[in-house]
């Protein structure tokens, strides 16, 4: 029908399944990312008060992140830590000052998408984050300053289990670009590097890719494109 979106633009953008960044490589690392947060907070926190959660879901959603999609910039560690950390707080502020949870949740998570985006450490499941926190703080445990300790104490190491993980396997954690352009005044480079620092001001969307990946990739397309035409017989050349 034609007033329906295509298919394609529900379809999936990531990598096919068995590359690189394959299906196996990101269920392991998952599998020991979790495995590393729930044992530190059982070893720090199961000890204590039984109504302190040693394990939060959160993780598991920056888990996703951190090992299947390792250069987004939503799952570098700041993000990671300061997304989750964060959003906990706002969410504890939220259901503290208001009580009734319908009300605080909802503030809590725009008030966390506000502290993440001032912070620069945007994370998508800090959202689920204020969410639980503003939820526990209204609930009949009343979740207070002790309960970030859960959090915190699951993201760093999340975030340990991260950087060895990724590194290990050949994907640099925090991610840096496979080329990092050197920008000099005046050359092609620069005049690149201008162009898509304008072309994402006009368009106005936050793309989840860094400019400098965007800016490699870009002159490694030119480059093999220039190697093609080098190598195609002139008549092939349009």
């Amino acid at each position: 029908m034609p007033f329906l979106p295509s298919l394609r633009n529900f379809a999936s953008p990531t990598q096919p399944a068995l590359g690189h960044l394959g299906w196996l490589r990101g269920a392991l690392g998952g599998m020991i990312g979790i495995a590393a947060a729930g044992a530190i907070g059982t070893l720090i926190l199961g000890g204590g008060d039984p109504a302190l959660p040693w394990l939060v879901a959160p993780a598991g959603a920056s888990a996703v992140l951190v090992f299947a999609v390792p250069a987004s910039p939503l799952a570098q560690p700041w993000a990671v830590i300061g997304g989750n950390v964060v959003s906990a707080m706002m969410g504890l502020l939220a259901g503290h000052l208001l009580g009734m949870p319908l009300i605080a949740a909802s503030l809590a998570v725009g008030l966390a998408i506000g502290a993440m985006s001032l912070a620069r450490c945007l994370h998508p499941p800090g959202g689920a984050c204020a969410l639980l926190y503003a939820l526990g703080a209204t609930g009949p445990d009343h979740w207070g300053a002790a309960h970030l300790l859960t959090i915190l104490v699951n993201v760093l190491a999340l975030g340990g289990a991260g950087w060895l993980y990724n590194n290990l396997t050949g994907h640099s954690w925090p991610h840096r670009p496979v080329h990092i352009p050197v920008v000099i005044p005046g050359t092609r480079s620069a005049q690149v590097h201008q162009a898509l620092t304008d072309v994402l001001a006009e368009w106005n969307e936050v793309i989840d890719a860094d400019i400098d990946d965007l800016d490699a990739i870009f002159q490694a397309v030119e480059r093999r494109i220039r190697l093609t035409e080098q190598d195609a017989p002139p008549a092939a050349v349009i």
